[in-house]
């Protein structure tokens, strides 16, 4: 990547804690049967099913928004979204090589939906709500042959496109109030055909399935109910279920040889139904809305992603759902590494704190508090908690294997407690709040301990760090001072006032110098014993900095904010080595391991990371 004039080397991409379950249709199983496919943030991940080996294909610069494979497995495509007034494109992959076979770029804002003709001659996209077109394209000479608007004018918007099982010329669209069959003549022009809804044609239809032998069309629609229409006729059959409705709409389909269907809920109801007349054969209840169904060739074994990020793999004929991969579904907020380790780390969102292997992309336990929101995680010293600060003012202390809450500070912070930390002694710990207090809290000899309260900040305190000796820390507020406290007498020993608000400070492992970093893009060094400044340079072209670490030699220290974008920086120098290209949302936190090897970053899309440190330690 071309950073200032000068090409920079790129992070390596080693593992993604995460699965985009908003991409409806997002979970597919290549025809290999070996790998699942499945978006995060601007990447296409490929994960291999038996062992959990990742691939990754990089060339979105924004979220992957739809995802096909094509039936021979040749190619994989992905859409993404974009900015308003900037064309989305669409990324044909070549699966053999994972390199880029075309890159297509015609629509607007958004692509909504892919897929491939039966036999790999044609690609359709559609495009979002600013866009709403259909366009054809050619595979083979990597051109568009034909583009049509994808509703009439008395319709609402298209939201999926499905290709014929058996027919190169012909494909089917659904959304609000709009069903068409397409054809395309040997002129490369497409003409739709609307299909006769009668009384339903008002329904909005967010998912279609057709059945193998090309027969009959199924639409899952928001009011609960699967529509059948014939391929043929045009006309519609019936609608199902009669009794009893899907919750929260049909928000996946799936037909199976049998000629059975799968069916997904907003609400996560999971079924098996015949698909002659919709009834319930099998039904099992998942955790959150079903967003994707993937069959693992004849359908003895399926995959079900959902919107709260998690991946179930059925079998058949026990129809019992495993659950294979979990991540965080809202903005990570926080990471944290436990001392003088590398095999742990932990997470922080609404609802929940999560630890991971960090070799291994599996959640390892989950800490769940439901309804609120934790800010800030940190692990003490000895590894025997973990303390956690959250948006209704408490501060929360968890063991970090039994996940048992083993102490609650209520009201600790008047308007949410937003930051943490431990003193190495494990005795005491450092919290910041929305009021901008910093408290201390002495948690060896009270089941309420009392504070020493520091008040000297306007705004909330964003970021704290503690010096090894345990008798001072530095503060960063968004009212643009950073403050270095005395923890024995309580007061401050420096203050430091920026232009800008401050949203993380970072001692150098000599402690003789801090970095601050935030919203005005920019780093800079402050000498810890007179407050003066030192250096100061933008740090990001657009965005603010919101993480930020320093390695453990001193040498080097990375940042992440809003432009997504993981720039590991030379300490002294003040240039770029690397850069970390994967990230489709705003890079919330980062932090280097102990050993120097490894890289973790967050995201407000709910991805973490994990990139190869380049800067191993000098032995």
């Amino acid at each position: 990547m071309a950073l200032g004039g000068q090409d920079v080397p790129q992070l390596k991409l080693e593992a993604a804690f995460g699965f985009n379950g908003h991409v409806f249709s997002g979970l597919r199983v290549h025809p290999d049967r070996e790998h699942l496919i499945y978006p995060l943030g601007c990447t296409v991940i490929l994960k291999k099913i038996e062992d959990g080996k990742q691939e990754f294909l990089h060339g979105h610069t924004n979220n992957v928004s739809c995802i096909s494979v094509s039936k021979s497995g040749s190619y994989i495509a992905s859409g993404q979204v974009n900015f308003m007034g900037f064309k989305a494109s669409v990324i044909i992959w070549d699966y053999a090589q994972r390199t880029v076979y075309a890159e297509l770029l015609h629509h607007k804002a958004k692509v909504e939906a892919l897929d491939f003709s039966p036999n790999d001659k044609y690609l359709v996209s559609l495009g979002g709500q600013s866009d709403d077109s259909i366009i054809v394209w050619n595979i083979e000479t990597k051109q568009a042959i034909c583009r049509s608007p994808a509703t009439t004018h008395s319709s609402g918007r298209c939201l999926t496109v499905q290709y014929s099982n058996t027919n190169d010329n012909i494909f089917v669209s659904a959304g609000s109030g709009t069903l068409r069959v397409w054809e395309l003549d040997p002129n490369n022009k497409i003409q739709p055909t609307d299909c006769n809804m009668g009384r339903l044609k008002k329904m909005t239809m967010k998912c279609l399935e057709i059945s193998d032998d090309d027969q009959f069309i199924f639409c899952g629609t928001t009011s609960g109910d699967i529509m059948k229409t014939s391929f043929k006729t045009r006309n519609l059959i019936d609608c199902g279920p009669a009794k009893t409705k899907y919750s929260l709409g049909v928000t996946a389909l799936k037909m199976l040889k049998s000629g059975h269907l799968l069916v997904g809920s907003g609400s996560g109801t999971f079924t098996l139904c015949s698909g002659t007349n919709f009834k319930v054969l099998k039904e099992v209840q998942l955790e959150k809305g079903v967003t994707s169904i993937a069959l693992r060739g004849e359908g003895q074994q399926f995959f079900v992603g959902t919107e709260s990020a998690q991946m179930y793999r059925f079998s058949y004929d026990n129809f019992k759902a495993e659950l294979i991969a979990s991540s965080h579904n809202n903005a990570v907020k926080d990471v944290a590494i436990p001392f003088a380790t590398s095999e742990l780390f932990a997470t922080c969102a609404e609802g929940d704190i999560r630890v991971w292997h960090i070799d291994n992309p599996v959640e390892l336990m989950r800490i769940t508090v439901p309804n609120v929101t934790c800010n800030s995680v940190d692990f003490m010293l000895d590894g025997r908690s973990i303390i956690s600060a959250w948006n209704d003012g408490s501060i929360r202390v968890f063991g970090p294997k039994s996940a048992r809450l083993k102490l609650i500070i209520h009201d600790a912070h008047r308007m949410g407690a937003t930051a943490i930390a431990g003193t190495r002694d494990c005795r005491r710990i450092v919290s910041g709040g929305g009021e901008g207090q910093v408290r201390v809290w002495e948690v060896q000899h009270h089941s309420r301990p009392l504070p020493e309260i520091m008040a000297m900040h306007k705004a909330t305190i964003t970021c704290i760090k503690i010096k090894r000796n345990d008798k001072e820390c530095v503060t960063a507020s968004s009212d643009g001072a950073c403050i270095i406290w005395d923890l024995v007498r309580f007061v401050s020993l420096q203050i430091i006032i920026t232009n800008s608000q401050l949203q993380t400070v970072c001692y150098h492992p000599k402690e003789y110098q801090i970095i601050t970093s935030g919203p005005d893009r920019k780093v800079a060094y402050w000498d810890v014993f007179d407050g003066s400044a030192l250096r100061e340079w933008e740090a990001s072209p657009s965005g603010a900095i919101n993480g930020m670490h320093i390695s453990q030699d001193g040498k080097h220290f990375v940042t992440g904010g809003e432009d997504k974008l993981v720039r590991v920086w030379d300490y002294m120098e003040g240039v770029v080595t690397h850069v970390g290209i994967a990230h489709g949302g705003t890079i919330t936190s980062v932090k280097i391991c102990d050993n120097n090897s490894t890289l973790l970053s967050t995201s407000a899309d709910g991805a973490v990371l994990r990139w190869k440190f380049p800067h191993p330690l000098s032995s």
